[in-house]
């Protein structure tokens, strides 16, 4: 790779064995990729907390809490098996979910010497000056990069959102390179970051009214399918989309698929017309998308549920908007959860502040649910004791759930997930 002067100084150790460490990383990232040069960042969302029994345990044979989460860092952050003292991160850094929610260890199946692990790893990151955000999506809670700005980010969801819903410029990272672009605020400057890649190569065309957040996730799981990794283009829009919808369309496309990035046309930064977001360039492929295909995803979606008494709802995949939350109030305000079944939403801990003050949570718990923060029921596996079926208004937890936990999963809409929290049974 062609490097900079300042590269060359980082890689060299002028700043320490952990840059050097991680401008190797990187290097061999980038070679791996083909890709030329670097490209500079200075927004990186990735995790380097050890929320894992693997990693905790790992902390504590290598010495304890202070040398022991310097070595989770060292081999798991930067591959490197020497342990080397960690810096301060020079890139504004943003941290991921967590492997469980912290303030409810008994729901999350772990004990108070986990918990306590965490705080000082969290501590730790805390120093090294990475903001705990603890969410799959930053942009809900302050970290909302601007068109054309080049990112580091993990999280296949946050990834297509602001490729496509904000217009920056982000491959899917990994714990590893995000932890190095902290340390030296470069990238390999490959896919995403470049112009070309960006512009759409396949067109799908709407016969029939997108406007739910359950006619987004459809439609995204449908696309994804299809395009796997390549850019669509979506034409034929009525109306305008709000952030719930592109969250669940984004991480639903990205889940049946390995879509990074779409165009919207007269909606997403990159397509004000279609020719814009092509490049001038004719599309490989178009296809339609109307009752059928909606139909046929629909089917697809909900073909491991059978049992109709559902044990668990689970909502806020990815993590809840504040609007969701006041919807979710306002449907079982009034209502009480089944006693054979169990509510829990999920969503940034700035957000649940936010619904503490304006009363949601207490509508919510007073019905028998929870709002629960950091992490979510694919990444704890967390779910209520004796869990078989479960709910969902996210057709990405309903893709994911089922092979992680084993569990039977019915997708739908929030008010259907509501109803079925409220009477035990999936309608």
């Amino acid at each position: 790779m062609k490097l900079t002067d300042e590269e060359k100084a980082m890689r060299d150790g002028r700043d320490g064995a952990a840059v050097a460490r991680a401008m190797d990383l990187l290097i061999r990232y980038g070679e791996a990729l083909g890709a030329d040069d670097f490209v500079e960042t200075r927004n990186v969302c990735g995790t380097v907390t050890a929320t894992t029994p693997f990693m905790r345990d790992f902390a504590l044979a290598k010495g304890g809490d202070a040398g022991g989460l310097d070595a989770v860092f060292s081999e798991f952050n930067l591959d490197s098996a020497e342990v080397v003292n960690v810096p301060k991160v020079r890139a504004f850094s943003s941290h991921l979910q967590l492997g469980f929610d912290p303030h409810h260890p008994q729901e999350m199946g772990v004990n108070e010497q986990m918990v306590q692990f965490y705080r000082k790893s969290e501590a730790m990151a805390a120093r090294m000056g990475v903001q705990m955000m603890n969410t799959c999506t930053p942009y809900q809670v302050g970290n909302v990069p601007l068109r054309g700005e080049h990112c580091a980010w993990m999280e296949s969801s946050a990834v297509i959102y602001i490729n496509s819903v904000l217009g920056a410029r982000t491959n899917a990272e990994g714990r590893e390179s995000t932890s190095a672009a902290m340390l030296t605020c470069r990238i390999p400057n490959w896919g995403y970051h470049l112009d070309a890649p960006r512009r759409a190569t396949l067109g799908v065309a709407l016969d029939v009214a997108v406007d739910s957040v359950e006619d987004w996730g459809l439609l995204g799981y449908w696309m994804g399918d299809w395009v796997q990794d390549r850019v669509p283009v979506v034409t034929g829009l009525a109306v305008v989309p709000n952030l719930p919808k592109l969250k669940h369309f984004g991480a639903a496309a990205s889940s049946s698929g390995g879509v990074e990035m779409y165009h919207l046309v007269g909606v997403t930064p990159e397509a004000n017309t279609l020719e814009q977001a092509t490049g001038g360039q004719a599309l490989k492929e178009v296809r339609r998308y109307g009752a059928r295909e909606r139909a046929e995803t629909f089917e697809k979606i909900n073909a491991n549920g059978s049992d109709r008494q559902v044990d668990y709802v689970m909502l806020g995949c990815p993590h809840y908007t504040i609007e969701q939350i006041w919807e979710a109030a306002q449907l079982i305000e009034g209502r009480k959860v089944h006693t054979n079944c169990a509510l829990w939403i999920w969503t940034p801990s700035a957000i649940k502040s936010l619904a503490d003050r304006n009363g949601y949570t207490q509508i919510i718990e007073a019905a028998g649910g929870k709002i629960l923060t950091d992490s979510c029921s694919a990444m704890s596996r967390a779910v209520p004791p004796g869990t078989k079926v479960v709910a969902l208004d996210s057709a990405k937890q309903a893709h994911y759930l089922p092979a992680i936990l084993g569990v039977q999963a019915w997708f739908g809409t929030t008010s259907q997930c509501i109803d079925a929290a409220c009477t035990g049974r999936w309608a």
